[in-house]
């Protein structure tokens, strides 16, 4: 696989602002005349961009917007983070909670799912607003962004439950945050005896690599054992500029697994889902998970049915290493569920039904329309 060429700053941005990522947050694209630097919107993005305004957030980094093709509306890069006209059309799902974050929160932002480990949600900001993003419902919204008092409450939470021995910082995107306010998160959370893991879920080194500074991997050094999980979803993510953060990463002793979504017209074809892995692992990131894409509301166009992820996987065994091969789950309120034959019980007339980990039964309700041979339950 050829490694792209670095991508170079826009003619009318200097070098140095290209490299801080700071100037990239500042500089975030939010608006059609501001995308027009990048691509010419077709119609159908400027009905959406306008449509969408109060409902979803909207904004994308300049550097990822970079890698938009310009010409080609069906680019993969483009259709992760420009709004198209069906996010606003009737969905019969339109859950904005499918995992029951909320319910599983004994404080704000701070979800308890499993008995040992917990994902706390650090910020609401993000980066770039995904289409489909998991969170919808939080990101960008000022009401579930986290002041010290209430980060300090959730702290103390984690604290007083021994039982707790892993915490996943998440959001919105933890690496947002400046230097001071996560080293300061860093040493809260190493303080607790207990706790034995930290882990960090970004998308950063896919939307902002720049923000993988020294600086910060440094701080990272200091409160190991530290994992990151990433976020690359295709093979054009994968860019110099991303391979150097994520070596800043390794060097400074963080491992990194990467975290895919099965996403319609993006990467839902074995060919896709093959470079992407063969690329990771060249990159020293091993892929983690495969996610089947939640039932959220405004992403119907995005979702693929269950039987495709499955045939995906049924074909990239025996033609990549065993480490190479990501696990394809389905995130549920009973926990994360392998989609393989052993868990997967068949369609009834709402939908798939999966027996998860925990011996209940789910059904994930019409996510997208049978396309393979699952049988009648």
């Amino acid at each position: 696989m050829n490694s792209p060429k670095p991508k170079t700053p826009l003619p009318s941005v200097a070098t140095e602002n290209w490299g801080d990522w700071k100037w990239h947050m500042r500089n975030r694209i939010r608006n059609e005349a501001d995308l027009c630097a990048y691509l010419d919107p077709t119609d159908q993005e400027k009905e959406a961009i306008e449509a969408t305004k109060g409902v979803f957030q909207w904004s994308v980094t300049p550097y990822y917007a970079s890698l938009m093709d310009a010409t080609d509306t069906a680019c993969p890069i483009r259709r992760q983070v420009i709004p198209l006209p069906e996010e606003m059309q009737f969905d019969s799902i339109g859950l904005e909670d499918p995992l029951e974050e909320v319910a599983h929160s004994p404080v704000k932002n701070l979800i308890h799912n499993y008995p040992d480990r917990v994902a706390f949600c650090v910020t609401s900001q993000c980066a770039i607003y995904c289409r489909y993003c998991l969170r919808k419902r939080m990101v960008g919204e000022a009401e579930f962004m986290m002041r010290k008092d209430e980060l300090r409450e959730a702290i103390a939470y984690i604290a007083a439950h021994s039982e707790i021995k892993d915490v996943l910082l998440t959001g919105g995107d933890p690496l947002t945050l400046g230097d001071a306010h996560i080293e300061w998160l860093l040493s809260e959370l190493s303080a607790i005896d207990h706790l034995e893991i930290i882990r960090i879920g970004s998308r950063m080194p896919v939307k902002l690599p720049q923000r993988i500074t020294s600086e910060l991997c440094d701080i990272l050094s200091r409160y190991h054992p530290v994992w990151l999980n990433t976020h690359f979803n295709h093979p054009k993510e994968l860019t110099p500029e991303a391979s150097e953060a994520i070596d800043r990463l390794l060097r400074a002793g963080v491992p990194v697994g990467n975290q895919t979504v099965l996403l319609k017209g993006i990467n839902d074809t074995t060919k896709t889902m093959r470079e992407l892995c063969q690329g990771l692992v060249k990159m020293r990131i091993r892929p983690y998970y495969l996610y089947q894409a939640q039932l959220i509301g405004g992403t119907a166009h995005l979702r693929t049915s269950i039987e495709t992820g499955m045939q995906i996987m049924r074909e990239l065994q025996g033609h990549l290493t065993g480490f190479a091969i990501p696990k394809y789950v389905l995130d549920t309120p009973y926990g994360k569920v392998p989609l393989t034959r052993d868990y997967v019980m068949g369609r009834n007339d709402e939908g798939v039904v999966i027996k998860t980990t925990r011996g209940d039964v789910w059904v994930e309700a019409n996510e997208a329309p049978a396309t393979g041979a699952l049988p009648s339950v």
